[in-house]
């Protein structure tokens, strides 16, 4: 039987583990950078090799401290400054997505992460590839994606804006899961809105 504290527990658990493994991989990655770097510096004959390893372990930092906000633990008067969060958008978002982050001034943590899981959320409606712009302010944030080819499951969307329990998903849309219980302690609403080739999600 489930108890009400044990409700309460279970979200803390996931960012509390989230929190240490980006922790525990965040440090040996960015070793391994530096290694390359160093390696370069040294003399190290550059070729694709090299590029590969370098341009892998690069997007391997950058998506352990995107998924740090997205999935680890938020502390009260927690802030993150804009400039910290473009350039791990920027590191990300290096393929065929591109993103506009138009927010200015510093955000709380908890809003910081719920950006990105709506992020996430946002971006598996662009499969082929689209650009995505979050813009407004920090009382009404809207992430715009627009596409040639959306690809939007509209159970999932739904439940996200009716702020139902999610059946069962798949780890690649566990930010569908997430998302509804950080807007919950947030007190927002999400608001969603589904065209042929742009796909909005309001909170």
């Amino acid at each position: 039987m489930t108890t009400k504290s044990d409700s309460q527990l279970n979200p803390d658990l996931a960012a509390l583990i989230g929190s240490r493994i980006c922790h525990d991989l965040i440090s040996p990655v960015g070793a391994i950078s530096n290694g390359l770097e160093l390696l370069t510096l040294a003399g190290t004959p550059s070729g694709p090799e090299m590029n590969l390893l370098r341009s892998s372990a690069d997007y391997a930092n950058a998506r352990l401290r995107f998924f740090r906000v997205a999935f680890g633990l938020t502390g009260k008067g927690q802030t993150m400054p804009t400039g910290d969060v473009s350039t791990i958008l920027d590191d990300v978002f290096t393929g065929n997505i591109s993103i506009d982050w138009r927010l200015r001034g510093a955000l709380d943590r908890p809003l910081a992460q719920a950006s990105f899981l709506a992020l996430m959320c946002t971006e598996t409606a662009l499969p082929y590839g689209g650009h995505i712009t979050i813009s407004g302010a920090p009382d009404a944030i809207c992430l715009v994606a627009e596409g040639e080819r959306l690809s939007v499951s509209a159970r999932h969307w739904d439940d996200l804006a009716k702020r139902r329990p999610p059946g069962e998903l798949s780890a690649a849309l566990v930010q569908f899961a997430l998302l509804p219980e950080i807007l919950t302690k947030l007190h927002r609403r999400p608001t969603v809105f589904r065209a042929k080739n742009t796909t909005s999600l309001q909170f």
